[in-house]
């Protein structure tokens, strides 16, 4: 049976939930047999997601679904490629710093994002293929991963998904923000479950 390590990210800034924390909530309510499923909660810092990653990846999932939010997305992005370089919006670009000293300038998913994508539309979800994590810690966690588990020699392929917020999370906004039921992308992430079940 294929093993999967999904996370997802405490609340931070302003926000009082996140939605990659409340759809990995919505999703084990209602888990299929396979494949097995080990979920964490990740705190919004580079070097404690590093060092989660570091420990939680020796066990050699066959996958890693990492979940964020995306505040203003109108869709799922599945995110395909995490570069070497890390700062906060309290920074400037200027004082962005590689994520790993001499690592690779970055990676590649080696997941079928594009299949997935397509297969989410066409049940009604909308999504879409991104080629840009950003440089925060979607990015860093994405690229932590990728890089621990070709140190470390595992055979871990892993992905990440920007998921939008969920509308309780701005009822209260002063500003029209895009969101998307928690309940729609736990059943996005149902069916990426059942593709991977399928493949392993």
């Amino acid at each position: 049976m294929a093993s999967v390590l999904i996370t997802a990210f405490e609340p931070y800034d302003r926000w009082r939930a996140n939605s990659s924390w409340l759809t990995l909530v919505k999703l084990t309510q209602n888990l299929s047999a396979e494949p097995a499923i080990t979920t964490r909660l990740y705190p919004v810092d580079f070097a404690a997601v590093k060092e989660h990653l570091a420990n939680d990846l020796r066990a050699d999932h066959d996958f890693a679904l990492h979940l964020g939010q995306a505040p203003g997305s109108t869709r799922i992005q599945l995110e395909s490629i995490a570069v070497n370089v890390g700062g906060s919006s309290m920074q400037s670009p200027d004082e962005f710093r590689p994520l790993v000293e001499g690592g690779p300038v970055a990676y590649r998913s080696p997941l079928p994002l594009a299949d997935w994508s397509a297969r989410l539309r066409s049940a009604g979800v909308p999504a879409q293929v991104s080629y840009h994590a950003g440089t925060y810690l979607c990015n860093a966690t994405l690229y932590f991963t990728c890089y621990l588990c070709e140190r470390m020699g595992l055979k871990t392929k892993a992905a990440f998904v920007h998921l939008p917020l969920d509308p309780s999370q701005t009822a209260d906004q002063a500003q029209d923000l895009a969101s998307l039921a928690v309940s729609t992308s736990a059943e996005a992430l149902r069916l990426i479950l059942d593709d991977l079940a399928q493949r392993a």
